[in-house]
């Protein structure tokens, strides 16, 4: 985590070290590795009408509860086994989320079966690089885009669930394929190169 002192996106508060922390060592920044990715977008499901710092605070329970984020061991799951996440106070306890949770794990395993893995299918979106933003200000920064709109439709006939273009959108921006830091964030040149 860099200096406090730096200028960075407007969304992260001051002193919140959280915030801070997840900003300047993960948002953004060009993620691979399948199970990263398949972890946040759990994550960004069950973020869906609640504060991102929420699910942040609860993100150790979720990895712990939800065997690793492993979406072999997730597709698993009974609703037996739903039912006792529900009483778990750890995490978010919404049987829709955690059902698309589970339809999520089925639906990147049918994917890597499918077309390899879940990371060379979410960059072949952008040819395998990045997309950049050139924003000044948060409220220029748009909450979805036509690719998000178009991810969001082909993720759901592939089986995904709660992958609205917004929620799409926000793991774009999280795992780096879309660079949506703002030119006045040190992130920005630190990303971009420039």
């Amino acid at each position: 985590m860099a200096p406090p002192d730096l200028p960075r996106c407007a969304w992260v508060p001051p002193g919140d070290d959280l915030y801070r922390a997840y900003h300047d060592d993960e948002w953004g920044t060009p993620l691979h590795d399948d199970l990263a990715l398949f972890e946040l977008l759990i994550l960004e499901t069950f973020q869906a009408g609640l504060s991102w710092r929420l699910i942040l605070s609860r993100r150790e329970a979720f990895r712990t509860v939800f065997n690793g984020f492993n979406p072999t061991v997730m597709a698993g799951w009974t609703d037996a086994h739903i039912s006792n996440l529900l009483r778990d106070p750890t995490i978010i306890r919404n049987r829709h989320k955690i059902e698309a949770a589970r339809a999520n794990a089925r639906a990147v395993l049918d994917l890597h079966a499918t077309h390899g893995s879940f990371s060379d299918w979410l960059w072949n979106y952008v040819d395998g690089t990045p997309v950049t933003g050139h924003w000044e200000k948060h409220e220029d920064v748009p909450a979805s885009t036509p690719l998000s709109k178009t991810m969001s439709k082909d993720m759901k006939k592939l089986g995904f669930s709660f992958t609205g273009p917004v929620t799409v959108y926000s793991l774009l921006q999280a795992a780096g394929l879309v660079q949506d830091h703002l030119t006045t964030c040190y992130r920005y040149s630190e990303l971009t190169g420039t």
